[in-house]
């Protein structure tokens, strides 16, 4: 299995992610910890498949 660097859009959104938990963003913030886990695995499957 090879991995390959996820799209710039899929590392936009686990950005924004990471950054609603820390900093105060009116929806990301009230839902920061599952946010989290959903950017995680968006970036992780970004990261395992090609092309995404």
């Amino acid at each position: 299995m090879t991995l390959n660097a996820p799209s710039q859009t899929v590392f936009i959104i686990a950005i924004i992610a990471v950054v609603g938990y820390f900093v105060v963003i009116p929806f990301v913030t009230t839902y920061a910890f599952w946010i989290l886990v959903l950017a995680f695995v968006v970036l992780a499957g970004g990261v395992l498949m090609r092309g995404a």
